[in-house]
């Protein structure tokens, strides 16, 4: 089980800086793309944290797992940026399943694009944290992961963006280390039609409105 994110900050710049930070009340099984604890492994926490638009850094891992050490935060972990402030995360929850999204389309790209676009003035990043309650086998895993980006380039759709997401989104999908595991996470399987409902709901909800980057607020 993972326990509801709490909210704190860093010193940065002069600035206190948002970060949401979960806890793993037992190692979990996690899946992801994050720049910290991405891939497939065993991990004890989850921290999302905001950045300046202007950041600049090209060791994000290195950051993050910085930010980490600093909370106190023990063991394998994963970590998330993003230019938006993570005080807007949007939760929810669907057949058991939880889902937590920080949502920044500043930057909406279709996926397949067909050449390079010009740099962007602004990055969006919508990361997605998934906790299913029961264990996933490793194909089930990936699977999820691809049902959460269907759900989240459906929300973008349904949000009326000629859009399936941003160049840095992340997803991480986190479940019980241990038990039985599921076969498939895919949109029509037992745990992976509540995550993509869950994920649609959460980023729909979470795009609904402009969302203004963090560091934009300090001079608004």
């Amino acid at each position: 089980m993972v326990n509801e994110p709490f909210l704190t900050s860093r010193r940065e710049d002069g600035c206190d800086i948002p970060m949401l930070v979960w806890r793993a009340e037992a190692p979990l099984l996690a899946i992801g793309s994050a720049p910290l604890g991405g891939g497939i492994g065993v991990r004890r926490w989850v921290v999302n944290a905001t950045v300046p638009m202007s950041y600049h850094r090209d060791d994000p891992a290195d950051h993050l797992a910085e930010l980490a050490d600093g909370l106190g935060l023990a063991g394998p972990g994963v970590g998330l940026l993003t230019g938006v402030d993570v005080a807007e995360v949007v939760a929810g929850a669907d057949g058991g399943v939880r889902v937590w999204a920080t949502v920044g389309l500043g930057t909406p790209v279709w996926a397949a694009a067909p050449a390079p676009a010009a740099p962007a003035q602004r990055v969006g990043t919508v990361n997605i944290v998934v906790h299913v309650p029961v264990r996933l086998s490793d194909a089930a895993l990936v699977n999820a992961v691809a049902t959460a980006t269907e759900a989240k380039a459906q929300a973008i759709w349904e949000l009326g963006l000629p859009a399936t997401g941003t160049p840095t989104d992340a997803v991480t999908v986190l479940c019980p280390a241990d038990g039985d595991p599921a076969p498939y996470g895919g949109p029509r399987s037992t745990w992976g039609a509540p995550l993509a409902r869950a994920v649609n709901a959460a980023v729909l909800s979470g795009g609904a409105g402009t969302v203004v980057p963090w560091s934009d607020r300090l001079t608004a």
